[in-house]
């Protein structure tokens, strides 16, 4: 069966935000964490949704080119293929190129592409082609963003999308603003903006959402840009079309006795929860960053220790790179996330925890890559856009486990915990 819809996640943490959406949907869904083939794809015959978990947020636009074009090969036939970002759009024109990935996708597909940031879900909206985001209680307009303005990779210095997405690509894109969304002339704006090359549709609510939705399905839309939202979008459209059933029951994850979180992220957020979770109990475990991303082997090795010393006497452990903002942006790079993907697998097969924290957008990506998992499932609900997922996996110790992947402006503050109880 051609499934409805197939996304590549450009990180692994809006990866796993869109496979809530689509269960909040009752749509089955996978999340591959590798290209899959036939024989992998044939162990998951119900889905209806397929996904694939990537790392271009923290690639050159080279590597796109070499390797992006294979990937969305991968997640064919599709009703409509989605490059998945970040809610943010945080991206430049030398790292994680959304124009770069938007070019690509338009030479396999055609066009108009679809652009859909908006995630009221998440507390990101887009008015006038203008990217808003919350930062705590505030929304702040993403240039004036108390973090994302300050990215150590990504800083975002342009609110307005299509402005940001003129540097990194000649596509020309059209748009379906608000005005044209409520005053209900939507369909007509699209037709007036589909002689672009991608049209923009902002998003402020979930009713926006509907009539873009509507807009993608009922054109055929063959490829879409943007976050979770284009999901959001395309749920409500499959359900007012009879393309899906009712909404599932809510189901909820049971509480377990050991957690690990492994951080790399430098969001204030992250910060907080971090120091929420140390007040309550949790060991503090920092890593030497110098020494990890030189590869030496003792602080790997000292990592794993005492990872596994604290999980034994407290079952509540948290190792972390970083507590709030670094000067040093490549400590927020591959290198590191390869580095503590690699502690968590040691000590998740030394210690046989069942559930797994990563925080970071890098981290999540390359790290949960070191588990040897070959696809993520849908769990259990845990705050929005940050679920439990669970694994499925070869080795033993890892099949089953349960994961959250978590972006760092995610989650409340008392978040760990929340995990660690499941919801």
């Amino acid at each position: 069966m051609t499934p409805l819809y197939a996304y590549y996640g450009d990180d692994f943490t809006g990866s796993t935000d869109v496979l809530e959406q689509l269960a909040e949907g009752g749509v089955p869904a996978v999340l591959f964490l590798r290209a899959p083939d036939e024989r992998l794809r044939a162990r998951f015959p119900d889905a209806r949704a397929i996904g694939l978990a990537g790392d271009a947020r923290s690639r050159t636009p080279a590597w796109m080119d070499a390797e992006l074009p294979a990937l969305l090969t991968a997640l064919n036939p599709a009703g409509i293929v989605h490059y998945k970002t970040c809610s943010t759009f945080d991206s430049s024109p030398v790292v994680g190129s959304i124009g770069r990935a938007l070019d690509i996708g338009l030479a396999q597909l055609g066009g108009p592409a679809a652009i859909v940031v908006g995630a009221p879900h998440l507390r990101r909206y887009v008015a006038f082609a203008t990217l808003f985001a919350a930062g705590g209680s505030a929304v702040h307009r993403i240039d004036r963003h108390p973090t994302m303005a300050h990215h150590p990779v990504t800083p975002m210095h342009e609110a307005d999308l299509i402005r940001h997405l003129a540097a990194q690509t000649d596509a020309t894109i059209g748009h379906v603003s608000l005005e044209a969304l409520h005053a209900g002339r939507a369909d007509e704006a699209f037709d007036a903006a589909s002689a672009n090359d991608a049209v923009l549709f902002d998003g402020m609510t979930t009713e926006d959402l509907a009539i873009t939705g509507q807009i993608l399905v009922g054109r055929a839309i063959r490829f879409a840009v943007g976050s979770s939202g284009v999901t959001r979008a395309l749920v409500l459209a499959w359900r007012a079309a009879g393309l899906i059933g009712a909404t599932p029951t809510k189901v909820r994850a049971e509480p377990v006795d050991r957690l690990l979180v492994v951080s790399g992220s430098c969001s204030p957020v992250t910060a907080r929860q971090l120091a929420r979770a140390r007040a309550g109990g949790y060991t503090a475990i920092a890593a030497n960053v110098p020494a990890i991303l030189r590869g030496e082997q003792a602080e790997t090795d000292s990592l794993i220790a005492r990872a596994t010393a604290a999980l034994a006497d407290t079952g509540r452990a948290v190792i972390q790179s970083a507590e709030g903002p670094l000067s040093d942006a490549p400590a927020a790079g591959e290198a590191l996330g390869i580095a503590l993907g690699r502690v968590a697998a040691a000590t998740v097969a030394r210690t046989g925890i069942r559930r797994l924290l990563f925080a970071g957008g890098d981290t999540s990506s390359h790290g949960v890559a070191q588990l040897g998992i070959d696809a993520l499932t849908w769990a259990a609900p845990i705050e929005a856009g940050a679920p439990l997922v669970r694994a499925h996996a070869a080795d033993a110790a890892v099949d089953g486990l349960e994961l959250v992947l978590k972006g760092g402006q995610m989650g409340s503050e008392d978040f760990v915990e929340v995990v660690r109880r499941g919801g």
